[in-house]
């Protein structure tokens, strides 16, 4: 008897940590969560607010490998704690460790530096990260990873700017054109989604989005009920039946 392919779930959130304490307290309920049904964390491989609190939880509950971080190169000059060693402070490789482990400094302290796209780098404290070219190439990615993952695969969004609207309605949209079929939730603390709840029912009643397809966007108001609600969602019927060549 083969073993059940293990739950990916995305999560989008933010790189700041807002200012309500609640928004980092649901980033480490989620991060229990994940760990006590055994749960891939996929996300945008940041190391601070609400991005950094959910990776290193995570981490610190479940091990490394229950984290995959994806960034873009460009992201990781700017990122707190990555490190990106000069060519004259670059470790000589050794089998099965890269391009040698980096040393110094605080936070990340990955054993690889990413070269080229695709690149993954073990971390001591936010999981594994994989340094890609570009943000659609990120989002690609970390879509397939939820869509090679088993039963209870999906997508989360926790609080977030610009970045997480963008990638939260992305996936929604694919799941209306039928390029996926996965569950898409909203961990809504503290009324922060309510506006775009709102604005689906608006968009409802005016004729924009079907009664059916407002059901692709659910919603959770505890960490609890997401893992839950992955796994007993149900497409909606109204979704386009488009073949992508990809499910």
């Amino acid at each position: 008897m083969s073993t059940p392919k293990q739950a990916v779930v995305c999560v989008f959130c933010g790189s700041r940590s807002g200012t309500s304490p609640a928004h980092l307290e649901a980033a480490r309920a989620l991060a229990h969560q994940f760990h006590a049904h055994n749960v891939q964390l996929v996300y945008g491989g940041g190391t601070v607010g609400i991005m950094g609190e959910l990776s290193k939880t995570l981490v610190s509950l479940s091990g490394p490998k229950a984290v995959h971080g994806i960034i873009p190169r460009a992201l990781v000059e700017v990122e707190e704690g990555y490190k990106t060693p000069t060519p004259t402070a670059t470790p000589t490789p050794t089998p099965g460790n890269g391009n040698g482990a980096a040393s110094g400094g605080a936070g990340k302290a990955p054993e690889r530096v990413g070269g080229g796209a695709g690149d993954t780098m073990e971390e001591t404290e936010y999981g594994q990260v994989t340094v890609v070219a570009d943000m659609h190439t990120r989002k690609r990615l970390m879509a397939q990873k939820v869509l090679e993952g088993g039963p209870g695969s999906g997508f989360v969004a926790l609080a977030g700017g610009f970045g997480t609207m963008e990638e939260l309605m992305e996936v929604t949209t694919w799941n209306q054109l039928g390029i996926h079929k996965a569950g898409v939730v909203l961990l809504n603390i503290n009324g922060y989604w309510d506006g775009v709840l709102q604005w689906v029912q608006a968009a409802v009643q005016q004729g924009f989005v079907s009664r059916e397809n407002a059901g692709i966007l659910a919603e959770a108001t505890r960490a609890e009920d997401v893992l839950r609600m992955l796994r007993e969602y149900r497409v909606s019927s109204d979704r386009m039946a488009l073949d992508w060549g990809q499910e």
